[in-house]
């Protein structure tokens, strides 16, 4: 995002089935950030859990339930940004 946007470094896209899910996922990053000292500069979304923001600086996490991340499509808004996939292959 750094190249297009003096906004943050980074966008963090998420997706969860559920509201609950969402506000799971949410309170985990949260928590996981304080535990290591890094404040959360802005937390908005929580009371729907339909699309949750956490700012965390050169950092944002967007987290949706899954047709709210349809509908916004922020991949699509953001299009001209490079992507950085994530291996969640553990070995």
């Amino acid at each position: 995002m750094g190249k297009i946007s003096n906004l943050c470094d980074y966008f963090v896209i998420l997706e969860a089935e559920s509201s609950k899910r969402v506000d799971t996922i949410a309170e985990a990053i949260k928590d996981g950030f304080e535990k290591t000292g890094i404040k959360i500069l802005h937390y908005e979304g929580k009371n729907t859990c339909l699309w949750v923001l956490l700012d965390i600086g050169d950092v944002i996490v967007h987290i949706f339930r899954s047709d709210m991340r349809e509908f916004y499509a922020l991949e699509r808004l953001w299009s001209s940004a490079e992507a950085v996939k994530l291996d969640n292959d553990k070995n």
